[in-house]
């Protein structure tokens, strides 16, 4: 996702770092654990003050466009409101000045936008979990939430023409995912813009269905030949390639393949036959024990393979980060 002009080298990095990798259930524990303290305020084993004062808050901020978040609401307020809308997250303290610009900014915009979006604030002093959760090295620090994941994030203090633009982009890509946003705006009256289908995807896509791989491999490859860092073309590209191999892919390669380990050819055609019926692990392990007993160039193919493999799935699925583990074993 782009970021906003002017945010730091950081912000990039750090959003990067957060989509897809940090698992917001952390805090979890701690929610329930609080909820099932005796309610008595004040009482032996209660809930700090802090905590109380959000758990208080938390029906009025169930429709509030701006509320307050704890280690304790956490769960609830951020990641399961976020399966609904998008939930932006303003970590700040009461002695950063940049947060005095900052947050009053966000919490007008919030109100403004009529429950497309919520902002939930944090106060990183009464919520170091919160801020170690999210490896905040810097506040102000937003973070995007749509999905029970992060989805981007910046920090410092940006220009409202900034921030606009980004929440822009986030609302844009998040719609079809996040029911509440069109929700909000069908409430509010507002026509969300389609844009046009961009034609060289219509022409790739097109070629795809009618099971012209080659034509749609090119169409793809000249994509990435103007945008190089088209994420939408590279990982239709991967998929094209693979689903052209798993077509062809002969039942008796991963016979082929276990008669001859060395023969890196059957390799590659065993770990496509096995992925291809549903042997995921199967396929992650051949290739895996193969980078293993490998070097140079070889080792490099088969792993850039693996790599293309890993692209098919969503970056948290445990087939994956197990198999990422075992790679990284293998190499190092």
């Amino acid at each position: 996702m782009t970021h906003p002009r002017g945010a730091a080298a950081k912000s990039a990095a750090m959003s990067a770092a957060l989509s897809g990798a940090v698992d917001l259930s952390g805090l979890k524990a701690r929610a329930d654990s609080v909820r099932r303290q005796p309610p008595a305020p004040g009482g032996p084993g209660s809930p700090p003050a802090a905590e109380r004062s959000a758990d208080s808050a938390d029906s009025a901020g169930s429709t509030a466009a701006v509320f307050e978040v704890s280690e304790a609401t956490f769960q609830t307020d951020v990641v399961e409101r976020s399966m609904n809308q998008l939930v932006v997250v303003d970590l700040w303290a009461e002695w950063c000045g940049p947060c005095k610009q900052l947050s009053p900014l966000l919490e007008r915009l919030a109100k403004e936008a009529g429950g497309a979006w919520v902002l939930a604030k944090v106060d990183v002093d009464a919520n170091p979990r919160i801020a170690q959760l999210f490896g905040v090295q810097s506040i102000p620090t937003i973070v995007a939430i749509g999905g029970g994941q992060p989805v981007d994030a910046f920090s410092g203090a940006l220009p409202e023409p900034e921030i606009r633009k980004w929440l822009d982009s986030l609302l844009d890509a998040l719609r079809d995912k996040l029911p509440g946003i069109r929700a909000a705006e069908e409430a509010n009256g507002v026509e969300p813009v389609e844009e046009p289908d961009d034609p060289r995807f219509v022409l790739a896509e097109d070629a795809f269905e009618q099971g012209d791989y080659a034509a749609a491999q090119a169409a793809y490859e000249r994509i990435l030949d103007e945008e190089p860092a088209n994420d939408q073309a590279k990982l239709a590209l991967t998929q094209v390639k693979f689903t052209a191999r798993a077509e062809a892919a002969d039942p008796e390669s991963v016979a082929r393949a276990e008669a001859d380990p060395a023969d890196l050819d059957a390799q590659l055609a065993a770990a496509d036959f096995e992925l291809a019926d549903q042997r995921v692990e199967d396929a992650f392990k051949r290739l895996v024990d193969v980078i293993r007993r490998t070097s140079g160039d070889e080792r490099n193919r088969v792993r850039q393979h693996l790599v293309e493999l890993f692209e098919l799935f969503d970056s948290a699925d445990d087939r994956v980060t197990k198999a990422r583990r075992n790679l990284a074993s293998a190499l190092f």
